[in-house]
């Protein structure tokens, strides 16, 4: 399913999904091919399943976005390890 196709399916909700073919354009993060894993109200609750399921599988590219948005846009950030202060 691609992003309009799930926009259309289900309007204005929370959707907890997963890239399931996707590439890198510059710093964006296009999402070719993705698959609805849940509906929400709410944010809360969308973010808390993600949370949970993120920490249970790390390698699946999971995210939480809003069916009002009209364009999927997600920025790479990257990631520079972990910082400690002394």
């Amino acid at each position: 399913m691609n992003w309009q196709q799930s926009r259309g399916h289900y309007p204005h909700q929370w959707l907890l999904i997963e890239a399931v073919q996707a590439h890198t354009e510059a710093d964006q993060r296009v999402i070719d091919n993705l698959a609805v894993v849940q509906t929400y109200l709410d944010s809360t609750s969308a973010f808390n399943d993600y949370a949970r399921l993120h920490h249970a599988a790390p390698d699946r590219e999971l995210y939480v976005v809003h069916t009002d948005r009209s364009e999927l846009r997600i920025t790479e950030r990257r990631w520079l390890g972990i910082r400690r202060s002394s």
